[in-house]
């Protein structure tokens, strides 16, 4: 083993390290280890850098800004009040009308601003029809998971990997190409839901902090769920610590922290982690103040102001419809042959429709960069520099030999699934987009020396790094649904680790059957790249390599 593996193994296993502790957020730690490869002189400058300017990063960059014009908008908001029954109704019935129609919105939008507006109404509405809050919360969650995972827009993990297929040289995604598969995994998943949830999810956790209706009259405070964001300044620190009343005019009732524990007593001593929810008494001016801001990821009292007109909603809505089709009929032959100096792709219908919504206010132009969640592009950036060190000391080839001999006499069917294991407890661990960047060296160095297409590989890649059921850490949605709804860490294994599964065995059954292994459908630019990677004297590859000429 030489001295470049052997050093980005200890760098990539304290990085994993430290992701698991917590000890930052996951773009510094990634960061740091870009850095660290820089020294060592893994990556050159321009490499370090390269995913900083990648068309994947910077389309999910402007998602960002495109889901939070129609955030605004108050098209979600509507939305979701029309979806909820009125009157007395069943769990099943309700998630009938609420579960399907979430994960086809959560396939055209980033699934964090849908699941900050739809969770508190969802559960303001459960309340007042006498339903269990938390039958509906973690599906919620769930649903824009597995919506997300239907399109190339639906996560930011397939945009991730998007980029890191074109930079590869192959030919990426269109919009609804990996629909093929994820169309089945979501459809599976919603009945799952739909059959069990009932029996699996906890029954109605009340709330221990003091509700509206026990405040002193003349008070004029109501309770407001706040969960903590990144830049919540008082993270990593106790509340003794935090003069949380000073800097925001409210008073702590209860923490829900993101383990699942709930503290109503001592809460000075309770140290404060991204994620948290706080339970407070506050007044009016409260979400007003704080609602815009990126302190917290989400403020609710169940209530839904909309102070957009129906124009700006229709118009909004309009936008996002244009933006789809124009990307979709973009990438169809006939188009491409009418404007051959254009790429109608999706970025740059996303890029037309950001700075229309910006000119017309659909969010507020001077304020874009409070809305576009830095970390993630960060962790995006330096995962793309991390992949390109994989490959550039070995270790891509290395780890894949290893994967390789494990099942040498099984043939892609067995290291597909494998991918999928090591991928998903990656996710479940970490973040998915990070997951992703580690997944894609092995995935494209497995497919080399097997001799076989990399794209069900790519494939497997995406479902995988986005089905983070069993956890609530795994995903921002997870976390955000689980202070609101008093959920409990258990909870999220009993019901996800299920829907883990059926999404591995849907994968691995379909994904070749769609996308053929045969090197056949590798695009000539690709191959020529495949034929440039080391092979390590692999029989299978060597003699394809032979017999084909180009």
């Amino acid at each position: 083993m030489t001295f470049e593996i052997v050093f980005v193994l200890l760098a990539l296993l304290g990085m994993v390290a430290a992701l698991v502790a917590d000890k930052m957020r996951p773009g510094m730690i990634l960061f740091s280890v870009v850095v660290l490869f820089l020294c060592a002189g893994i990556l050159t400058p321009k490499e370090m850098l390269e995913g900083f300017s990648n068309k994947g990063m910077i389309t999910v960059a402007l998602l960002f800004l495109v889901s939070e014009g129609i955030r605004q908008s108050g098209t979600l908001g509507q939305v979701i009040k029309k979806l909820l029954p009125q009157g007395k109704t069943t769990v099943f019935k309700a998630q009938l009308r609420l579960l399907p129609s979430v994960a086809f919105i959560s396939a055209f939008l980033n699934n964090t601003p849908v699941v900050v507006i739809f969770a508190p109404i969802i559960k303001h509405w459960a309340n007042s029809v006498k339903l269990p809050a938390t039958k509906f919360l973690i599906p919620l969650s769930y649903v824009t998971i597995l919506g997300g995972i239907c399109t190339l827009i639906g996560t930011s993990t397939n945009l991730v990997v998007h980029g890191m297929i074109l930079d590869a040289g192959f030919e990426g995604f269109s919009m609804f190409e990996l629909g093929k598969v994820g169309i089945f995994i979501a459809i599976a998943g919603i009945i799952y839901l739909f059959v069990f949830s009932k029996r699996l999810l906890p029954d109605a956790r009340p709330d221990t902090a003091v509700p509206d209706e026990e405040v002193e009259e003349g008070e004029k405070l109501h309770r407001v769920e706040a969960v903590l964001g990144a830049r919540f300044p008082g993270i990593n620190k106790k509340l003794k610590d935090f003069n949380f009343q000073r800097h925001y005019g409210a008073e702590v009732k209860e923490i829900k922290t993101r383990n699942g524990q709930r503290f109503v007593t001592n809460l000075e001593d309770i140290v404060l982690h991204e994620g948290d929810t706080l339970v407070v008494m506050a007044d009016d001016t409260f979400i007003p103040t704080w609602g815009e801001s990126s302190v917290f990821v989400l403020l609710t009292n169940g209530s839904d102001p909309d102070t957009a007109g129906k124009k700006k909603r229709w118009f909004a809505l309009f936008l996002l419809v244009l933006m789809i089709v124009g990307a979709t009929v973009g990438e169809l032959p006939i188009v491409r042959e009418m404007f051959p100096d254009i790429k109608l792709d999706m970025f740059f219908f996303v890029s037309i429709t950001t700075i229309i919504m910006a000119w017309t206010n659909l969010f507020p132009a001077r304020k874009y960069t409070k809305y576009i969640s830095w970390d993630i592009l960060i962790t995006i950036a330096c995962a793309f520099a991390i992949s390109k060190a994989m490959v550039n000391s070995g270790v891509a080839d290395c780890v894949a030999k290893f994967i390789i001999g494990l099942s040498d006499d099984y043939g892609p069917h067995v290291l597909l699934a494998m991918l999928f294991i090591i991928t998903n407890l990656f996710t479940e661990l970490i973040t998915n987009n990070a997951a992703a960047a580690l997944a894609f060296p092995l995935a494209l160095s497995i497919s080399t020396q097997m001799g076989v297409s990399p794209t069900p590989f790519f494939v497997v890649i995406c479902m995988a790094a986005s089905a983070s059921f069993s956890t609530p850490i795994g995903y921002q949605t997870n976390l955000i649904v689980q202070g609101i709804g008093n959920y409990k860490f258990m909870d999220f294994v009993r019901i996800g680790l299920p829907l883990n599964i059926i999404t591995f065995l849907i994968s691995v059954i379909l994904i070749p059957m769609i996308w053929n292994f045969s090197v056949d459908a590798v695009p000539k630019s690709a191959y020529m790249l495949m034929r440039r990677l080391p092979t390590s004297g692999h029989p299978v590859l060597s003699a394809h390599r032979t017999s084909n000429t180009i």
